[in-house]
């Protein structure tokens, strides 16, 4: 098969093109629980022009996350590194897919420009999927973490990174920089993968997180995942599980919420009830961190999570030398 591309015409390019010939979806309606205000805040709007003057993209805006008039107006926002386009194409994601352009070598120096200028205390720096690069864009994350410690010394800092599979030496190089927490998110249960996040591996994914505490066992690790897109109660208390094993310390549960028709459809709307259910389960099994309601998204109140997520090491740390003695 040939696949021609007209340069010619100037069509708006689809944002999506390996969804468009889906059938549609239906979509949802949300409960009372889930429905959030559009964004008009002084703070949101100074915030959307510290972005846009520094040419950042932000996850906030590309997976169109309900949190972000929230977040914009306390000057918190996800920095998304290594352009907007995405290599893979997860049934779940609002990112755009298709060929990714160069890597933008000023980038590191803006983000951290964007950090100091916003006076951010912990910053979220994630990116999308570039399998076109030899080490899947590990060596940018890097020159990021460097740039910002050097423009904003006392900014704690989180990477939320994508799975470097087949990326042989990429995971060493981030861990490396010393990122003050490592998230990797497993989305979903194992058994959604093929449907839901078909270029990615779930026990690669679980090797991952594993491999940075083998690589640096004081760092924090992070993992998240979105409910509502058809799993069992049994695999999610399963998915905890396969984190606790791998000895990650913070879990995000969310509610996935569908960003066209032509993306996966949302199987069931989860109660806070129940969401509160799984945080009960996910602290007995032993993370130090549990972050679990309808709204829940990976960055949410990360710069908060990560002064309790210190607190909640310090605590267990303190017992467990208390019961030493």
């Amino acid at each position: 098969m040939v696949t021609i591309l007209d340069t010619v015409t100037d069509k708006p390019r689809p944002r999506h093109p390996e969804k468009a010939h889906r059938p549609d979806q239906d979509v949802m309606r949300k409960p009372k629980w889930i429905r959030v205000k559009a964004p008009t805040s002084q703070g949101y709007m100074e915030t959307r022009e510290i972005v846009k003057s520094n040419k950042l993209v932000t996850v906030c805006e590309e997976a169109g996350c309900p949190n972000i008039g929230e977040c914009w107006d306390k000057k918190h926002a996800t920095f998304m590194i290594l352009g907007e386009i995405c290599t893979r194409a997860c049934a779940f994601c609002n990112v755009a897919t298709g060929i990714p352009g160069p890597v933008d070598i000023n980038e590191p120096d803006n983000v951290a420009k964007a950090v100091r200028e916003m006076g951010l205390k912990h910053v979220v720096i994630t990116s999308v999927d570039r399998d076109d690069l030899a080490d899947g864009g590990a060596q940018h994350f890097a020159d990021v973490i460097g740039a910002i410690r050097a423009a904003s010394p006392e900014t704690t800092i989180e990477i939320l990174t994508p799975d470097f599979l087949r990326k042989d030496g990429a995971l060493e190089v981030v861990v490396a920089a010393k990122p003050d927490v490592f998230n990797h998110n497993l989305e979903t249960v194992p058994g959604n993968y093929l449907k839901v996040r078909p270029g990615a591996r779930y026990f690669h994914s679980l090797r991952l997180l594993q491999q940075v505490k083998e690589l640096d066992p004081g760092m924090f690790t992070k993992s998240g995942i979105m409910v509502g897109l058809g799993e069992e109660r049994n695999e999610v208390l399963q998915l905890m599980d396969d984190l606790r094993s791998a000895n990650v310390d913070f879990m995000t549960i969310g509610q996935y919420l569908q960003p066209t028709r032509k993306h996966h459809p949302v199987k069931k709307f989860v109660t806070p009830e129940e969401f509160k259910s799984y945080e009960t389960v996910a602290y007995t099994k032993g993370f130090l961190m549990v972050s679990s309601s309808p709204l829940t998204r990976s960055s949410h109140h990360a710069g908060e999570d990560f002064a309790k997520l210190r607190a909640a090491r310090e605590a267990r740390l303190e017992g467990a030398g208390a019961a030493a003695n």
